[in-house]
């Protein structure tokens, strides 16, 4: 006890630890040499911590922390139960329990003793799991365990013994050699053979040397200041066990046991404790916020139902509704001057390409599908290109009479609607053409995006050629800019036969609109791609339909008085 080392080990069974309880006793004595708190025990198999009743209150912390071996035990079914209910009284032929009841609880049976009873009267039904675990303990243990799997194994191999003389029966004159006069040699062949799994699932039997297999385990005695205590499995790391979501990363110039615990890099999980490395996540699921599990990705794409869409949807057949009114109100009034004067057949044109602009917007709602995604953006190109073209061709129109009024002007002989066809129409070609190549190398398909977002798998209609989409885009803003400065240049002209800078200011809108539409669309992702080109396309022939119409309506429908020739050519 006067050594320094820091490490006992004891070499004993049960009742050596009735002699090493003495030590904290004796140092409450004043022993000095008997003071060997702060020591660490390691103990063998057949150790462990018992005492006598009357050491139940007894300083045990010197062994807290004690480190021991044991034979591998399991919890059998019932045995707890069967504990709980064991009492001298129900116990017939046990004498033994009567003596352990008396001396585990402090009390006396008086008819168990000679003389006058003296001390508290046992009733029989003191609970014996309120006793100490150094008294008695609860569970199955290792010495137990293993005596009640010598039982099993031997009843194992007497019944293949019996089962053996069934099938091949020695005769003694003329009778059946009976079991109980086998010699016990004579059980060891069939020891050696046995295999059976115990009531609590663990494996029973023997290696090719006659040994049991079996295993040990390590524990510690967790020693608690009210004298009870529990085995736990003790550690033999110098790190905390790395927990899900992180990974290990080994220390350099330290034993392999020892590192650091770093989280899983982003998109990467660890599903498990001490994983040395972290797992992608397939395409269709993202980790979750600790890194520990992938979750199934959302489907996502603009549909119908949400608000989202059913906000577009209104917009888009508000609009719709809108051109079919002003067609109507221009073809209702279709021999007034104010028609005539601006081109019928352009203003007809235009008007129902804007109105088939408006509703090809909702060709980009809902699931894509491989026809939906062709017809996407080729439809939106030729119908917006014609809508253009028809603004050009007035423009130019304009212009050119006025020019032609002019004596011996040369101008005179372009101005008809033979011009204004030939525009439309060669605008428009050059736009269909562009689309027409478009979908023979390139064309836009259904496509699955599992990246740009990371907890949503976007469907979406992939372009197919980057290049030739804005080649389409670039087509519509070279016929918008070639309008706006066409019309800028003749806002002079007498108001009352042009509408110049109405078709300026609208092609301003319109330039505007798809000019902030490239940088919104290619910093947003998913769905909202496709309601920034939406809201383009319908703010874009909103403008030309406001700027361009709105006026024309204005006189057709509240000051008709002002429709008439007169009027128009006062100036």
């Amino acid at each position: 006890m006067g050594s320094k080392a820091n490490v006992v080990v004891v070499y004993g069974e049960a009742s050596t630890t009735v002699f090493l309880r003495w030590f904290p006793y004796l140092s409450m004595l004043g022993s000095p040499k008997t003071n060997v708190k702060g020591k660490v025990w390691i103990s063998t198999a057949q150790f462990q911590f018992i005492s006598f009743a009357f050491q139940r209150d007894w300083d045990a912390e010197i062994f807290n922390g004690a480190i021991t071996f044991r034979i591998h035990s399991n919890n059998l079914p019932g045995f707890h139960e069967y504990v709980e209910d064991r009492n001298p009284f129900n116990a017939e032929g046990d004498d033994f329990i009567w003596d352990f009841w008396q001396q585990a609880f402090g009390c006396v049976f008086p008819h168990h003793i000679l003389g006058d009873a003296k001390g508290d009267i046992c009733t029989g039904k003191e609970r014996v799991e309120n006793l100490p675990a150094s008294l008695f303990e609860m569970t199955v243990q290792g010495l137990s365990y293993s005596i009640y799997n010598a039982v099993h194994t031997v009843a194992h191999a007497l019944h293949a013994m019996f089962l053996r003389r069934l099938r091949y029966p020695g005769m003694v004159d003329g009778r059946r050699e009976k079991l109980q006069k086998q010699q016990f040699w004579q059980l060891h062949h069939f020891l050696r053979a046995v295999s059976f799994n115990n009531s609590a699932g663990d494996m029973v039997s023997f290696n090719q040397n006659g040994e049991v297999i079996s295993s040990l385990d390590i524990i510690n005695w967790i020693i608690s200041p009210n004298r009870s205590f529990h085995r736990a499995q003790p550690l033999s790391i110098c790190t905390k066990n790395c927990r899900a979501g992180s990974r290990k990363k080994v220390k350099e110039g330290e034993p392999f046991c020892c590192y650091d615990c770093i989280p899983c890099p982003e998109g990467k999980i660890s599903v498990q404790e001490d994983m040395s490395d972290c797992d992608k996540c397939s395409d269709k699921d993202y980790p979750s916020k600790n890194r520990d599990a992938c979750i199934p990705k959302d489907i996502s794409f603009l549909s119908y139902e949400e608000p989202l869409g059913i906000s577009l949807v209104c917009f888009s057949l508000s609009f719709s509704l809108m051109t079919a009114l002003v067609l109507g109100t221009f073809m209702k009034n279709h021999d007034t001057p104010i028609v005539i004067a601006n081109n019928r057949s352009l203003t007809y044109i235009l008007l129902i390409s804007l109105l088939l602009c408006f509703l090809c917007a909702l060709l980009f709602l809902g699931q894509p599908e491989k026809v939906t995604c062709v017809l996407q953006q080729t439809a939106f190109g030729i119908i917006f290109s014609v809508a253009v073209s028809c603004v050009l061709a007035k423009t130019i129109t304009v212009v050119l009479a006025f020019m032609a009024t002019k004596p011996g002007s040369r101008m005179r002989r372009w101005v008809g609607k033979g011009l204004a066809n030939t525009i439309v129409l060669s605008c428009s070609f050059v736009q269909a053409g562009i689309c027409t190549v478009w979908l023979a190398t390139f064309p836009p398909f259904p496509d699955v995006d599992s990246y740009s977002v990371d907890k949503e798998i976007i469907l979406e209609c992939n372009e197919g050629s980057v290049v030739m989409f804005y080649i389409v885009l670039s087509y519509m803003g070279f016929l918008a800019i070639i309008s706006f400065i066409v019309a800028f240049l003749a806002r002079k002209l007498p108001d009352s036969f042009n509408e110049a800078k109405f078709i300026s200011f609208s092609m301003l809108v319109f330039c505007s609109v798809w000019l902030s539409f490239i940088p919104s669309y290619l910093s947003t992702k998913g769905k909202y791609m496709v309601a920034v080109e939406i809201f383009s396309i319908l703010a874009s022939g909103a403008g030309m339909l406001g700027c361009i119409f709105s006026p024309k309506c204005y006189i057709i429908v509240f000051r008709p008085q002002l429709n008439n020739r007169e009027q128009l050519i006062r100036k």
